[in-house]
């Protein structure tokens, strides 16, 4: 169906603060919208830009009854935000995603059955509600990750297993539903940021090749190192499950690819760190596209102008030392590079593991992209190796 074509200088509401609704923020401002963040934080990254920050918990009913009175449309950052917030909201203004997509992503054991259910491949797994569940695991599904089914993130929520005895002890030390997932062998992990319309109309942005640090994404390549024929694999299917879940919003599919097949890791409802690169890498970002399919305009155009590589800054390089010594990166040493482009995002304080920038390397060249941006990631001080090896 068609969307009514919201015009600046209206107000949208955005249901997160992080780092990916700042770039929301900075997106919609750049094309004349004004934003009203509802966080609970009030330190919140996108608060701090937007025209208007309510501290209040998502389901805090005052705090919804401001953002209908005030604004002609609303979406989010990430997807834990309540299902039935997202309903509420749509009974008077446009809302996407929508709350039945976001439920889906927000309960690995739907997701999975979802993907499974309309033909999707995925690695073999299955539903663990409880500990008995285990019992009728196969021997076949290990080695597995045991998964939590609802706010796992960023390699939180999971346990690496052996045994059906390693499950049971993971899974009493969660004691929440889980999916027990077989491990794949990795040829490469590789995800799709699309954006779809109300009137159905998809578009892809260029596969990203992803690596990652005690699980969390590190690097990101664009275009992914893989063949046109794949390439190509991923993007139809990652437009064929926007289609049956009738999605209108930017969608993220990670993807395995596992003995040259791709299985369908996860969804992301929103716009995803892999797509960080499309700031400064492709004609349209991500966040653009998502206040774009929010706000009925016609959907922006996706070809990289330059090829990209994304590295992630946690906040270990606070912590050069010790866990108490929290000192500022010297950032000098990345600015003097002239094709890396920097993102901090304004967070008040770092912690090991927490997301506090990335810079993205763009070049004509893959290869020179990816030799600077392991330079620079050494210099600034991230001197280990990723999960999966990159050359």
């Amino acid at each position: 169906m068609k969307r009514a074509v919201i015009l600046p200088p209206a107000t949208l509401a955005l249901l997160g603060g992080g780092q990916l609704g700042r770039f929301f923020v900075q997106a919609a401002h750049e094309l004349g919208y004004r934003v009203i963040v509802l966080d609970p934080d009030p330190d919140a990254p996108a608060g701090k830009i937007a025209d208007g920050h309510i501290v209040a918990d998502y389901d805090n009913q005052d705090a919804l009854d401001q953002l209908t009175q005030q604004c002609a449309a609303a979406t989010t950052e990430f997807e834990n935000v309540p299902a039935a917030v997202l309903e509420q909201l749509a009974l008077t203004m446009p809302v996407s995603p929508a709350a039945d997509a976001v439920s889906i992503a927000q309960d690995r054991i739907r997701e999975k059955a979802f993907l499974k259910d309309h033909g999707f491949s995925t690695a073999p797994f299955i539903a663990v509600a409880n500990e008995a569940d285990l019992d009728h695991a196969s021997d076949d599904l290990f080695p597995a990750i045991l998964k939590t089914a609802r706010l796992g993130y960023d390699g939180k929520g999971q346990a690496r297993v052996a045994t059906i005895g390693e499950a049971k002890v993971a899974q009493r030390k969660f004691n929440i539903p889980c999916v027990l997932e077989k491990m794949m062998p990795l040829d490469l992990e590789v995800s799709v940021v699309l954006s779809r319309s109300a009137e159905g109309q998809c578009r892809c942005f260029p596969l990203a090749e992803n690596s990652h640090r005690n699980g969390i994404l590190d690097i990101s390549i664009v275009p992914a190192r893989t063949t046109l024929a794949l390439q190509q694999q991923a993007e139809k299917m990652a437009s064929a499950l926007a289609d049956k879940l009738d999605y209108v919003g930017v969608l993220t599919v990670e993807f395995f690819i596992s003995d040259g097949q791709l299985l369908i890791n996860e969804i992301a409802p929103r716009p995803h760190n892999s797509g960080h690169y499309t700031i400064d890498a492709c004609i349209t970002s991500q966040y653009e596209q998502q206040l774009r399919t929010l706000c009925g305009l016609p959907l922006g155009a996706t070809q990289l102008h330059h090829h990209a590589v994304m590295v992630n800054l946690l906040g270990d390089l606070w912590f050069p030392v010790d866990f108490h010594n929290n000192i500022e990166p010297n950032w000098p040493l990345l600015n003097k590079i002239p094709n890396l482009k920097l993102h901090l995002y304004g967070k008040m304080s770092a912690r090991r593991g927490r997301k506090m920038g990335h810079f993205t390397i763009i070049d004509h060249d893959i290869d020179s992209a990816l030799k600077t941006a392991l330079h620079a990631r050494n210099i600034i001080g991230i001197c280990d190796a990723s999960e999966s090896e990159i050359k």
